[in-house]
Formats: C-alpha cells, structure tokens, sequence
C-alpha cells in the first residue's frame, strides 16, 4: 500500500509538471520603456522589410611571390605584386642594376576604378617561379592572373634573350552587370638627387626625363626638380642618364603618357628639404562595357644608350648629342646629323681594330687628313700676318691716338700685301663643328664604358693604365701628356701682333690640363693625339723654312 501510495503521489506529480510545461499560456513580455505610438488614422499596408546587403568582404590579398629571371643580357626578380621589378642588373661591361628598391625603378601594375584612390600595385599570381634564357635566341615569358574591385586580371611579361626590351601585356575583364570605368598605369619612380660619392656606377642614376610629343619632336627636362609640362599625348617617354635609359613606349592604343614630380615636403629640423621623386608613366582610363574586356600593351627597354637598339625602337632620339654654338633649349643647331655619323664611323672602325682606343685614334687621324687643306691655308696666312707684325706695330705706335687712322692704315698694308687677317680663323672656325660632333659622339658613347685601351691590370687597386675609356685617367698620365703636346703646339704657331697675347696663349695648355684631368680618357685621348697631330703638320710645313736656313749657314760657312 505504501509502495503503491508512493507511486501514486509521483505520477500526479509529473502530470503537474507537465500541464505547466506545455498547456498553460506563457506571461506575456514586458512592456517597453518607451511610450507606444498612436494608431494610425488609416490602416497602412503592411511592407516587408527591405533586405540588408552584406557588407563587401576584404579581397583576399595573394602572397607576394618572387620570380627570378636570367639571360645573357641581364638578370632579375619579378615580384607578383604588380609585376614589379624588384631588382634588375644589366650584364654590360660588368654588372649594372638599373633598379634600387624603394629609390629607382616601377612600382608594378596599377588597375583601379577610375577616381578611386590608386592604392597598392595590384596583388596577383606569378608563374613560372624561374625562367632563364640560356641561348641568345630564345624567348619566355612569366604568367600573372589577379582581381580587384569585381573584375579580373591577367597579364604577361614578355622577354627575349637578344633584347633589353621588356614587352607587357594586361587584359582586364568585367563579369559584371554594370560598365566599370578604370584606370590601368604603369609608374617608374626615381629620385630627383642623388649623392655624389656613391659605390653605384654613374649610369643608373637619372638625370632626365626625355618623350616625344604626337608630333614626333623630341622634349626633354633635364632638371629632375623641374619635370612639368609632359603633353598626355605622346609616343613615349624615358628617364636616364648620358648612358642608361628607362623608356615606357605604349603598343596599343589608348594609353597616354604623364611624369611628375613629388610635391615638395617640409623642411625638416636641419632646415633641409628632404629629397623628392620623379614618376614616369603610361595610363590608360578605358570604359568596360558588361561582359567584355579590355587589352593593352605596352614596351619596356631597360638598358644601354646604344644607338642601334635604341633606332630599332623609335627611341634614336633620347641620346643627347646637344647643340651648337649653344644648347638646344636655348636655340643651338641640332647636333644629330653631324654627331650621329661620326658616332655610326667609330663603331665600324671598333668592328675591325677590336679596341675603342684605337679607333679613337684612327679616327682622329682622318679628320685630320680631311681638314689639312684647311690647316695649310690657316698655317700660311698667320704666317704671312707674323711677317707684318712689325710694320703693324709700327702702325698702332705711330697712330696710338688715333684709332680710326690706324684701322685704315693697316687694311691697307693688308691689302697691299695681299694678307687676309681672317685668314687664319675662318679655316679653323670650320673644322670646330666637327671637333665638338666628335666630342658629342665620344661622350655618349655608351660602349666607352669599361672598355680598355692600354691596359696591365690593376695595383693596389688602381687600373694601370687605362681600363676604362669612360672614366678618367687614374694615373693622371694622360691629362699631363695633353697639356705637355699643347704647350709644345703653342710654341710652334706662328703668333701675330701683341707679344704679350702669345705669352696669354701659352697659359691655355695649364689651363686646359687642369679642366682635362677629370675628363673621360676617350676625349682627353682623342685630344692629345690632336695635338700630335697639329705638331706633326706644323713640323712639316716648317721643313723649307729650316732647309733655307740651312743653306744660310752653309754659305757663311764657305765664306
């Protein structure tokens, strides 16, 4: 009884519990603190309540990835973040990079919606990991594919062993509904100053930003701190130095060029100004349409100012041959059709001799032996004026304070014997053009660099002798044979009129040795054996005049 009265208590129990579980209404919530709102005065349509967008994930921004590249022209490293070059070392006459990260060379593909912020170069995928072109034929390329901003990117990196040249290939699709206007821009960035003791060779550092205008003419700033002004519309554009070029040469349509240079900074608490940049680029601002896609091209050279490669690619004209009597910018005579054969003349004599010193040398000697007619005539006419020098003396003596009556007192000695004062300049006033088109050649002569001419290696870590035609003599040797070669060609001119002006022009060799010391050897060689030259001729058209002498002193002798 018990067990059953025990069993009966629990079960009602449980029925309690489980009619106040689940058969007894819930209370209902509390009311809101805030007052209810008046009922409407006419029933409103009940509206679903509009969904609510996603907020846009972050892309998922790829890891960088490194692709080294090698050939026998160059080697370098890819990055995918935009393709950029992070580093990129010519193999021309020695080891020579042309891309300093963070300080020199592109900051890689940027693919962004137009007037949106540029941000970072665009993240992608590379492939392959390693490419070398061993033979000096072949060719390769390196894959990249990425996103941004709901569209898709692909691109190529085109590269031969035979050229500097780096062709590149984007192609940007829209999946969307809607036309997606972008901008696509490849900047190369450098900075405006440089420090002037540096363990870099001379050529990697930019001293200009040069591009040719739609018209085909071709501007230049050489002032990195000045770059303005660049027209949109334009074959190309380049930064470098006398020997070095960075050139952005657009290959399809659409694309324009701009450069730029940073805004100046504050100073900062030295008082200084801190070094700026100067960005080159090439841009486009396409309009996709749904579904469709867009492809641009563009063509990289990274290399040496060679007149060849560069002709071979439209870009003959970034090589700086200058201007006469003046620079270019300030009205001087183009250069180019004097400077560009003579240039084209010393490498085919380097084709056959195989040593730029040599060709220097050879090709010396025949300006010289076109211009010795010249030379004569100069010769015999300041000799004649130095045979009136004393009746002219006697003139300016005679007629000191009358200047009008000695200049026509001594065109008239002049004329009666047949003297024509400016006979003796305009013969070498011709010839200069010619001198400084070959000054111009051999200072843009890319292939002068680390090219020997008398070479025994080096000591103590100075080259002995010349080892390198584009930097000057370590030894100092050739600079002083150049002033010594002057001096003893000054000696040997026939001088005209004031003694005291002959005295002047035989300071100009010390002058001129201490301007030469820190020129390259090719011009301070390429003066000397000018010199040799002008003694040489000098020393043979002075033979009747020592052979007259001579039967002079063997009369006397007889007497």
């Amino acid at each position: 009884m018990e067990k059953r009265g025990i069993l009966a208590v629990g079960l009602m129990l449980a029925l309690l519990v489980i009619y106040q579980t689940f058969f007894l209404p819930q209370a209902p919530p509390p009311p809101s603190e805030k007052p209810a709102a008046p009922p409407p005065s006419t029933p409103a349509p009940v509206r679903s309540p509009a969904p609510v967008s996603p907020a846009p994930a972050e892309p998922v921004r790829l890891p960088q990835t490194i692709a080294t590249v090698g050939a026998p022209l160059y080697r370098g490293s890819v990055s995918s973040e935009g393709a950029k070059l992070q580093e990129w070392t010519l193999r021309y006459r020695g080891e020579k990079p042309l891309v300093i990260l963070g300080e020199l060379g592109p900051t890689g593909w940027i693919v962004a919606l137009r007037g949106a912020p540029a941000g970072p170069p665009l993240a992608m995928s590379i492939s392959p990991e390693s490419l070398t072109l061993e033979t000096a034929t072949s060719a390769g390329e390196l894959t990249l594919s990425g996103s941004t901003a709901g569209l898709r990117v692909t691109g190529k990196l085109m590269l031969r062993a035979d050229s500097y040249a780096l062709g590149w290939r984007i192609r940007v699709e829209n999946p969307g509904a809607a036309p997606a206007a972008i901008t696509v821009a490849l900047p190369w960035r450098s900075r405006e100053a440089w420090p002037e003791k540096s363990d870099k060779f001379h050529g990697q550092h930019p001293t200009e930003v040069v591009w040719a205008t739609s018209s085909g003419h071709v501007d230049r700033h050489e002032d990195l701190s000045a770059v303005r002004d660049v027209p949109a519309d334009g074959h190309w554009i380049a930064m470098g130095s006398s020997l070095y070029l960075t050139a952005l040469v657009p290959r399809s349509g659409g694309f324009q060029i701009a450069a730029a240079a940073d805004p100046k900074p504050p100073k900062g608490e030295s008082g200084k100004v801190a070094d700026g940049h100067v960005t080159i680029e090439v841009r486009a601002t396409p309009t996709i349409a749904p579904g469709q896609a867009w492809e641009g091209e563009i063509l990289t050279y990274l290399g040496p100012k060679e007149y060849e490669r560069l002709r071979a690619l439209g870009l003959e004209g970034t090589i700086n041959f200058g201007g006469f009597p003046v620079p270019r910018k300030y009205g001087g005579l183009p250069m180019e059709w004097l400077g560009v054969p003579i240039l084209l003349l010393l490498q085919w004599v380097y084709h056959y001799v195989g040593n730029y010193g040599f060709a220097i040398i050879l090709l010396t000697i025949v300006s010289k032996a076109l211009f010795y007619p010249l030379t004569v005539k100069s010769m015999r006419s300041m000799k004649a004026m130095q045979a009136l020098a004393p009746q002219v003396n006697a003139l300016r003596n005679k007629y000191k304070n009358d200047p009008q009556r000695l200049q026509r007192e001594t065109m008239d000695l002049y004329r009666k014997y047949k003297v024509n004062p400016m006979g003796g300049c305009l013969p070498m006033i011709a010839q200069v053009p010619i001198f400084y088109a070959l000054y111009l050649a051999l200072s843009v002569s890319v292939e002068m660099q680390n090219a020997g001419f008398i070479c025994f290696g080096r000591l103590f870590g100075v080259d002995l002798w010349i080892c390198d035609l584009a930097d000057k003599d370590p030894t100092y040797i050739l600079p002083i044979l150049m002033g010594i070669t002057m001096f003893i060609q000054q000696k040997m001119t026939p001088t005209a009129g004031d003694p005291r002006q002959a005295k002047m022009m035989l300071v100009m060799p010390f002058v001129f040795t201490f301007m030469f010391l820190s020129l390259p050897s090719g011009l301070v060689l390429y003066w000397t054996v000018s010199n040799i030259l002008q003694i040489l001729q000098q020393y043979y058209m002075d033979r009747p005049k020592r052979q007259s002498a001579g039967r002079e002193v063997k009369d006397v002798s007889r007497v």
